[in-house]
């Protein structure tokens, strides 16, 4: 009975001691969960949403990533909106990357919130150095973004995010 207990206690350690490396490596080099904080993304997300990221990526024009954020311990979510190369204007409220204008869809809810002359994103005009993003807050009256940061260096993305997961309260709804 002796060994029989001995080889199931040395079986489950060695699912545990596999279980905890597959954890860590998923979570360091493929996913990982990331708890969004503050008002800079807002209608898209909200503070305390949870996002999944994804660390295997190619980014594009819109996608939403995590990076290190310069001169901070923190990390930020933004939408990339300019890419190495490209030039970026905004103009009375109108996107425009490499003279091509773009519908901003999701800030449709805040720019719906300002009274009828104002602006939500003030006039600008970049070009996007060599391995480095443009990127912004969806809130883009209450954002820290590279308007005030500058471009970010690519090497500082953490991942792209993948998806967004609800957590549900004790009876099960969604927060």
């Amino acid at each position: 009975m002796k060994t029989e207990t001995k080889k199931e206690v040395w079986s489950w350690i060695k699912s545990i001691v596999i279980a905890c490396v597959l954890v860590f490596v998923i979570r360091q080099f493929l996913f990982a969960p990331v708890l969004v904080s503050g008002q800079s993304m807002e209608p898209t997300f909200e503070s305390e949403n949870r996002v999944v990221i994804s660390k295997i990526h190619k980014l594009d024009h819109f996608d939403l990533i995590v990076f290190h954020a310069p001169g901070s311990k923190e990390d930020y979510i933004k939408r990339v909106i300019g890419l190495p190369g490209d030039t970026v204007v905004m103009k009375d409220d109108k996107l425009f990357i490499n003279g091509k204008e773009y519908e901003e869809t999701y800030v449709q809810a805040n720019k719906e919130r300002i009274f009828e002359n104002q602006k939500l994103t003030e006039d600008f005009e970049v070009t996007v150095p060599e391995g480095q993003l443009f990127v912004l807050g969806d809130n883009r009256r209450n954002s820290t973004d590279s308007r005030t940061i500058g471009c970010i260096d690519e090497s500082a993305v953490v991942g792209k995010v993948g998806f967004r997961f609800y957590p549900f309260n004790s009876i099960g709804i969604p927060k």
